[in-house]
């Protein structure tokens, strides 16, 4: 934890630094605690795996520490351990992730392993297999596990033939079909200047960063060589698919098209979203589902905003003999609100929220660099921060009201579910 709770502008604090090989951060200095926390993100992620090899980006997240430069994996590690360094990789449907934490007294060597890393990974026989073994056994693992079946039912059906479809994780298939090769292309096609998004919170100052975002990242392509990803809709909307499993409880998936994040109605969204199901206690999902009736545990929905085709979704589980009650209650609930709007007082409670909520995202150096690095992808200006919750906070019900006929339409839901479900109409895979 540091002391990064915006008091004032957040915005004034953000320094944009360019290196003098064209290498661009937002940084946020502040030297509470000796620390520096680094954030980066390139556009790509599972939906540029290719044909046929879903799980590339995946395994690259995986080993690009796993051994870099003159260090094999065993010694890479015990180099980040001997000087308290934290680096790692992510990806996700549409982007690929690095994160790096160090103490400000080895900040020469944390830089140093992170560009040993993006640009010098080895891809040594041992821990790639081991890798592609971890992977294996997570997807052996979601095999056996409800809800990630319903989750995996629910793209496969409603993403045929597209990218997002595919396991991002891969599959028992693909993920035996990677290659070294594979993870060499991928790493060369995606990791590049153009879509590079970069953040920076902690005790460096603009002139020592930009030297060591050309150290870092100036190696890399100018240019990513992207494959076009064509915009979609969900398929299958407005019909339930049962995947049999033998076991007590239901896992429910649902949902529809929803909206973009750059779309003029999105902070309207957000609030809809809080009301359906995003609040926990305060949602009428929650109240429907599980206060007044006991049908689950748990209830959600979220809006998606993925980058070629935006998705409003929820889940749920429930006893098999009572899947067809909590369908039709979501479902009704979701109608309710696409014809006739929010109530007054749950738009009042989910703004409070929402706007009382925010500044948990800042509460660590981590945090704060990673929601600077979402700002830029997402082409919000670096005084969103400032301004997003006067954008929630102003909506109105005759807005709301309007963007939930949007959103949700005429209600109808792509359905997927895990179980023995009875008594409901559904196609059976």
């Amino acid at each position: 934890m540091n002391d990064l709770t915006p008091k004032a502008s957040l915005a004034s604090r953000i320094q944009t630094v360019r290196s003098s090989g064209g290498i661009e951060a937002w940084l946020i200095e502040d030297y509470t605690v000796p620390l520096i926390s680094l954030e980066c993100a390139f556009l790509g992620g599972a939906a540029q795996d290719p044909a046929g090899k879903a799980g590339v980006a995946s395994m690259l997240a995986g080993l690009l520490d796993e051994g870099a430069g003159p260090y094999d994996s065993t010694a890479f590690h015990e180099r980040l351990d001997d000087f308290a360094i934290e680096v790692s990789f992510g990806s996700d449907r549409d982007g690929f992730s690095g994160h790096l934490r160090t103490l400000i007294r080895h900040k020469a060597e944390a830089f140093d392993m992170l560009k040993l890393a993006l640009n010098e990974p080895r891809f040594d026989e041992e821990p790639l297999e081991r890798v592609r073994a971890q992977l294996v056994a997570s997807v052996l693992q979601d095999t056996n596990d409800p809800d990630a079946m319903a989750n995996r039912a629910w793209f496969t059906t409603a993403f045929p033939g597209h990218p997002y479809g595919n396991p991002s994780r891969g599959s028992l298939e693909t993920l035996a079909a990677i290659t070294r090769d594979d993870l060499i292309d991928y790493k060369a096609r995606i990791l590049a200047h153009d879509t590079l998004k970069i953040a920076v919170v902690g005790a460096i100052d603009a002139a020592s960063l930009s030297i060591e975002l050309d150290k870092v990242f100036g190696p890399l392509p100018k240019q990513s060589r992207r494959v076009a990803i064509p915009r979609v809709t969900p398929q299958g909307v407005g019909t339930r698919k049962i995947v049999d499993l033998d076991i007590p409880q239901s896992s429910v998936r649902f949902g529809a098209a929803g909206i973009s994040n750059d779309d003029p109605d999105w902070h309207v969204a957000i609030v809809l979203n809080q009301i359906l199901g995003g609040g926990v206690f305060s949602s009428r999902l929650f109240r429907e589902v599980r206060e007044k009736r006991g049908l689950a545990y748990s209830v959600s929905s979220s809006i998606a905003p993925f980058d070629f085709a935006p998705l409003h979704m929820g889940g749920t589980s429930t006893k098999n003999e009572r899947v067809a009650e909590s369908l039709s209650i979501i479902e009704a609930e979701i109608t309710s609100l696409a014809k006739d709007g929010p109530f007054d007082e749950e738009l009042d409670v989910a703004k409070k929220y929402l706007t009382g909520s925010y500044l948990l995202r800042f509460d660590t150096s981590q945090k704060l660099a990673s929601q600077l690095v979402q700002i830029q992808i997402d082409h919000l200006g670096q005084d969103y921060m400032d301004r997003r919750n006067g954008l929630i906070s102003s909506v109105t019900r005759e807005e709301a009201a309007r963007v939930a006929k949007r959103l949700y339409g005429e209600g109808k839901l792509l359905v997927t579910i895990v179980g023995r479900p009875v008594r409901i109409d559904a196609v059976k895979a």
